[in-house]
């Protein structure tokens, strides 16, 4: 099976190869086998942290700021008890994506049935870095989270081709 080209969606095989070279697609995953998924792969929670201060966007990259956090700790049995609202967590995993991919991902299916969701922004080529997304609670019982949880998938398209890299404030975030 040859790898696709141009203008599409990811497989498996694909992603598969993509861990094997340097850098890797993606690294510090906690369990391949599982995180692997037919489209794309799974994202795991390292920390989770709730808003600490006001944010700001502006028409200038000068004029933004970005909220303070402070983290959450898991329990002895690595669980985080959350309530109703909303939280940035960090993966685990630490992604390499090339000029000629970009990926988008969504929540797993599990958790919308639970009332949680995640909010996340579209991850450019050539981006690298442990990402961060919004996860929000909208369940008002709340929801137990445990740390290394499979909570998004990511998926991978191969652009038409190259494209200069993603230069933001964002590049090699958390690593």
């Amino acid at each position: 099976m040859e790898p696709t080209q141009g203008g599409a969606v990811l497989t498996r095989y694909d992603i598969q190869e993509m861990l094997k070279i340097s850098p890797p697609l993606i690294e510090e995953l906690i369990d391949e086998e599982q995180q692997l998924q037919q489209n794309g792969i799974d994202l795991t929670v390292k920390t989770v942290a709730m808003m600490s201060s006001q944010g700001r966007m502006g028409t200038d990259k000068s004029e933004r700021i970005i909220s303070q956090t402070a983290p959450l700790a898991f329990d002895g049995l690595g669980y985080l008890e959350l309530i109703t609202g909303f939280y940035l967590i960090t993966f685990n995993e630490i992604v390499h994506l090339p000029r000629d991919i970009m990926a988008l991902a969504k929540p797993r299916s599990s958790l919308l049935r639970c009332g949680v969701s995640i909010e996340n922004a579209v991850w450019d080529a050539g981006y690298e870095g442990r990402s961060q997304a919004l996860l929000v609670i909208h369940n008002h019982y709340g929801y137990r989270l445990k740390k290394n949880a499979r909570v998004l998938q990511m998926v991978f398209f191969r652009l038409t081709g190259e494209t200069t890299a993603y230069d933001g404030i964002f590049q090699r975030e958390n690593t």
